[in-house]
């Protein structure tokens, strides 16, 4: 198994910029991680949870929602088995708790975001942004 801390969370104001970690930890890391994707997850209150951006640990494949896509970016530092999110340009409509997750038999981008097929889960880290 595998377990996922998010960091990194905090308040911040529009146009302003976060960095996110997702640290993982678990001898099942280093064994599996080649067919594993994480993935960037967020929900505010009273909405559903939104997939952000996915990337196959093994390809370095990445995939953003549009709703992202050129404000976020992920990055990978396999050494220390930790995933970043940085945050640009940020809005009020960003405001939510994000969650880090992994899932396991994920080999390109686009398997990345089959969002529903996560079933590992940090504790999720608060940004606010006013």
């Amino acid at each position: 198994h595998v377990q996922l801390v998010e960091s990194g969370g905090g308040s911040v104001q529009g146009g302003g910029s976060l960095r996110l970690s997702c640290a993982a930890s678990g001898r099942a890391y280093s064994t599996y991680y080649r067919r594993w994707c994480l993935a960037w997850f967020r929900q505010a209150p009273g909405k559903a949870r939104e997939g952000l951006s996915a990337i196959a640990l093994g390809s370095g494949d990445t995939y953003y929602a549009d709703s992202v896509k050129g404000r976020f970016t992920l990055s990978l530092n396999n050494a220390e088995k930790t995933l970043y999110l940085q945050m640009n340009s940020l809005k009020p409509e960003d405001t939510a708790m994000y969650y880090c997750a992994v899932r396991d038999y994920c080999y390109s981008g686009a398997q990345g975001a089959e969002w529903q097929k996560y079933n590992t889960w940090g504790q999720g880290t608060q940004v606010t942004v006013s």
